[in-house]
């Protein structure tokens, strides 16, 4: 079986290891695991890997967060991977640092790049896992802290959080999305 894995984040050196792309981060840590690398492609850089009996097209969109839709609609279409084989990776405000959350539907809660897959593919029944990446910053002040890069602190535990957001992505291509929510999500 096929499954499409999009970490989420934006292209450019000014945007890299900020939070707003952590997606990006994780795709690179799955890629690591199967042991192969990303090729710039159309829409994105793109990884092809194998997990035992899974097939994994990891995707990191060159669309710009805001404009995701497009790179996921067109590699799911030349991939031939159904909606509900798809895995989406997205930093999310409303959880601590670090916290993991999968959901196999759901609203965009506020973030563009999930609002704009949901509107290009027609549905809100895809996987999204969630990365915390915390709201510790004053009133008005979210884009400087979404967009800024994590502490030294939270850098230090990174390692041991993309390990585990590695695993939850594998889990999901071979055991399925609710047997992973109820390993991963309680953690």
């Amino acid at each position: 079986m096929k499954y499409l894995i999009v970490g989420l984040g934006n292209i450019g050196a000014e945007y890299d290891m900020t939070r707003h792309n952590i997606g990006f981060r994780v795709a690179d840590a799955i890629a690591a695991r199967l042991g192969v690398r990303f090729e710039t492609k159309r829409y994105g850089d793109v990884a092809m890997g194998r997990a035992k009996s899974a097939q994994i097209v990891l995707l990191k969109p060159s669309t710009y967060m805001n404009l995701s839709g497009e790179a996921v609609r067109y590699w799911m279409s030349t991939e031939k991977i159904p909606i509900e084989r798809v895995l989406v990776i997205v930093d999310d405000l409303a959880l601590p640092f670090g916290a993991l959350r999968l959901k196999g539907k759901g609203s965009d809660a506020g973030h563009n790049g999930l609002k704009n897959i949901a509107q290009l593919l027609g549905s809100q029944s895809y996987a999204r896992l969630r990365f915390g990446i915390g709201n510790d910053f004053p009133q008005g002040a979210q884009i400087n802290y979404v967009l800024g890069r994590f502490s030294p602190e939270e850098e230090a535990q990174m390692p041991e959080r993309l390990e585990t957001f590695v695993d939850a992505s594998i889990a999901f291509c071979l055991e399925g999305v609710a047997s992973t929510m109820n390993r991963f999500n309680a953690k």
